[in-house]
């Protein structure tokens, strides 16, 4: 079939629509027949392929995510077009491995997000979240991102891999290359495919690769030699260990997945504080009986994370559907969170809804996210220090959102308290 311009997710312009048009356009997709097959743009230097079926329902997610030896995550999980290997180098890491290499993997990282290393740091949370709101406080009101939302969780996982405090605006600007791309605020080009600005920005993408990277062998090099007990240490020492370029990798994918993730859910949730006057009566009257429920529900309604690829290791039927070999299927995550078949009144913010099975850390499988119960946590303490001293805090205006079809972030919001 035809797509029309505003149900077609492999265009840039879709992902720059207001968000209610584009929840609408996905609840439409819901409605069809069968998954919808779009055509993949061919992006300059990287290439592209036949395009991929947009799997929209909670149950496609559900079962797909499950059944990861058809569903698979290699060749390229976070990109649509496959990474050639000057871009993989930096961006790949276990995301974009099935079993038995991802399983290895996760088991060695795995090591920092036990509930007794999580419990440890408790008291650390606590006291970076109040000294964010010391410093938003004498700032002034301004850019809740800026100020609030983006602090917590870059000083988070870089506490935790041993980075210094003078090194978290570094790595702070160049998660935010890497994951606006696609927008000129970040990139500093037009978002558009010409070779020209598709060149100038891969460049300004593989700079922050590096960054980073070079960042993370630093350190692993000096904890090879003296070991702290921080993150990195843990993960080049041992009998299972990281290799520098492992290292480097999974240093990109935690403070890209684990710093910009909740960061954005840490805005939405004060936007959708801020919108739904309702809700956060409910969460103030009781606010250690409501938290764990409401962020989960700021994670289902916003879904920070929209998709992931997989590709089929086989033909295969699934919910009436015959996918071949080799296909590309994108997990909407966003859609799968927004299923009338699911959810009741999916577009209505609701901090007790039980149960709520939403899709926000990824579906079941051997890739629901990692720092689940680490983002839970920030998002609590942040909120608990919030509400607490500045009982009346609340976002201006509309905020600005992010260009991606990746990531559903916002980049500056207005706030007042």
């Amino acid at each position: 079939m035809t797509l029309t311009a505003d149900l077609d997710l492999s265009q840039i312009p879709f992902w720059g629509l207001p968000q209610a048009e584009r929840a609408e356009a996905f609840r439409r997709l819901r409605q069809m027949e069968r998954p919808v097959f779009m055509r993949e743009q061919v992006v300059p230097f990287i290439g592209g392929g036949p395009g991929f079926y947009a799997l929209v329902r909670h149950a496609d997610v559900i079962e797909a995510s499950r059944n990861a030896a058809v569903f698979s995550s290699e060749p390229c999980s976070n990109s649509i077009p496959d990474m050639p290997r000057w871009l993989s180098q930096y961006f790949g890491s276990m995301i974009n491995m099935d079993d038995p290499r991802h399983a290895q993997l996760r088991r060695i990282v795995s090591r920092a997000f036990t509930p007794r290393i999580l419990s440890k740091m408790e008291e650390d949370l606590a006291r970076a979240a109040a000294e964010i709101v010391d410093k938003a406080i004498e700032a002034g009101p301004g850019d809740f991102v800026a100020q609030v939302a983006a602090r917590l969780p870059v000083r988070v996982i870089c506490d935790m891999m041993g980075i210094p405090p003078e090194s978290h605006d570094m790595v702070l600007q160049n998660t935010n290359v890497i994951l606006g791309n696609a927008d000129p605020e970040y990139s500093g080009v037009a978002p558009d495919l010409t070779r020209r600005n598709v060149a100038k920005g891969l460049a300004k993408l593989m700079r922050a690769g590096y960054a980073l990277n070079r960042l993370a062998a630093r350190l692993g090099d000096e904890r090879r030699k003296r070991p702290t007990g921080d993150l990195v240490s843990l993960l080049v020492n041992g009998e299972e260990r990281l290799t520098p370029q492992q290292l480097g990798s999974f240093f990109i994918l935690l403070v890209v997945a684990g710093s910009e993730t909740t960061r954005n859910a840490i805005a939405h949730g004060l936007k959708l504080f801020t919108d739904h006057a309702d809700q956060r009566a409910i969460l103030m009257n009781n606010f250690e009986g409501h938290i764990v429920a409401a962020c989960d529900e700021i994670i289902r309604y916003s879904t920070p994370v929209i998709q992931f690829r997989r590709t089929l290791t086989q033909d295969h039927e699934m919910n009436g559907m015959r996918y071949k070999k080799g296909d590309k299927v994108l997990l909407f995550y966003n859609s799968a969170n927004r299923d009338e078949a699911v959810f009741s009144d999916p577009d209505t913010f609701d901090i007790t809804r039980d149960p709520n099975p939403h899709v926000g850390f990824g579906g079941p499988g051997p890739h629901y996210c990692l720092g689940a119960h680490l983002a839970r946590r920030e998002m609590t303490v942040m909120f608990r220090e919030l509400y607490t001293r500045l009982p009346h805090i609340k976002s201006v205006g509309e905020p600005d959102y992010l260009l991606s079809n990746f990531i559903n972030g916002i980049k500056h919001m207005r706030y007042t308290f």
